[in-house]
């Protein structure tokens, strides 16, 4: 994990040409791609699992953002002169507001040596990058619905301002590392702990409060009150929080079920066993406020239950909407009978903006070639 650090700016400029670590002649094959990252896991995540659907798992560098402290900065001294001088063009995959600067400078300081994908919404100016990946639900301020609730002086800060145009994709949740590949090695691996536990295995993914998700004890309560009613129907419930979940959620949830012999909370420790529960549960209950979390559980077919989207708002309220007209997600209620299976088609996002990178990469005449 590669930090980028960005310098103060030098005394001489680029004077508008192209640096020369992307001056090289190249086939049109690309072989690496390079990940901007910022350091938060739900961004990140999504760029790795874009990374991995194109084939380029083992071939791939991540670098981190960390926010510049003034001045205008050099962008691109802390790319490798060699790495692009033997492996031709370059696709580079960003995710997060903090990556916006960066992957839009090396798309307009090289951009006939590179392909750029900027996942989530940039905002604006979208023609600074090559193919923007982005959740349906991002162009909700566009609807009537959310035009009444903002106020017309205020609606031109409002962004995006226009709808997407051909080289957005549209997704239905975030993008992720999560496909049938991976679980299956997942299952092997988690084999020896979670086979002997009886069925069905519910799995509890606790994320935390966001601006347009609020909750607190109150939803940790009414959480635990449903798990206890559906707790005679499962053979087993393993629970795991987030590094945002409140402590006064995680103390009710513990100090409820934490004694209860069908219970299992992980305690945070490492490994994670993320993976484990995908392969391996029955089915999945999860707060609303994680998109990265329920666009995994929704990625196995198996039901996916969700607790307090009732309380969620704008865009993500549409989220929860899309999800729900599609028959991917039912409300958690405490009256369900977890051993009784439903299911629905995967949702496959990061299969299909894949797709999309191979279409817009052939019509330029470039190829992927792990």
């Amino acid at each position: 994990m590669k930090p980028i650090r960005l310098p103060e700016p030098p005394i001489s400029s680029f004077g508008g040409g192209v640096p020369d670590i992307f001056e090289s002649g190249f086939s049109g094959a690309i072989r690496r791609a390079v990940v901007i990252g910022n350091g938060f896991p739900g961004s990140e995540n999504q760029s790795l699992g874009l990374v991995r659907a194109l084939g380029l798992s083992d071939n791939h560098i991540l670098y981190r953002v960390t926010r510049p402290r003034g001045g205008i900065n050099e962008w691109l001294h802390w790319l490798p002169v060699s790495f692009h001088k033997k492996d031709g063009p370059l696709l580079v995959v960003a995710s997060g507001r903090d990556t916006i600067s960066i992957a839009s400078s090396i798309k307009r300081l090289a951009s006939q040596n590179v392909f750029v994908v900027q996942i989530q919404h940039p905002r604006s100016n979208l023609n600074r990058f090559d193919l923007v990946i982005t959740p349906h639900h991002d162009y909700y301020p566009l609807t009537p619905h959310a035009q009444e609730q903002v106020p017309r002086f205020l609606r031109k800060w409002i962004t995006p301002h226009e709808p997407p145009d051909r080289h957005v994709v549209l997704t239905v949740g975030a993008l992720h590392q999560i496909d049938s590949a991976a679980l299956r090695s997942a299952a092997s691996a988690w084999h020896d702990e979670f086979a002997p536990l009886p069925k069905p295995l519910l799995v509890v993914n606790i994320g935390g409060p966001t601006r347009h998700c609020r909750y607190g004890a109150d939803l940790a309560k009414q959480l635990t009150t449903y798990l206890f009613s559906v707790l005679e129907s499962c053979g087993s419930v393993r629970i795991s929080f987030s590094d945002t979940t409140p402590e006064k959620v995680s103390n009710i949830v513990a100090k409820e079920l934490g004694n209860n012999p069908k219970v299992y909370i992980w305690d945070g420790e490492e490994p994670n066993p993320q993976m484990g529960h995908l392969a391996w549960a029955d089915a999945f209950v999860v707060t609303a406020d994680s998109i990265s979390l329920i666009s995994e559980a929704c990625s196995t077919g198996k039901p996916v239950y969700v607790m307090g989207a009732e309380r969620c708002r704008w865009k993500l309220s549409e989220f929860h909407k899309s999800l729900s007209e599609r028959g991917v997600v039912r409300p958690f209620t405490g009256s369900e009978d977890i051993s009784e299976s439903w299911s629905y088609p995967p949702l496959n996002d990061t299969a299909q903006a894949a797709r999309r990178v191979h279409e817009a990469l052939a019509e330029r005449g470039w190829r992927l070639r792990p």
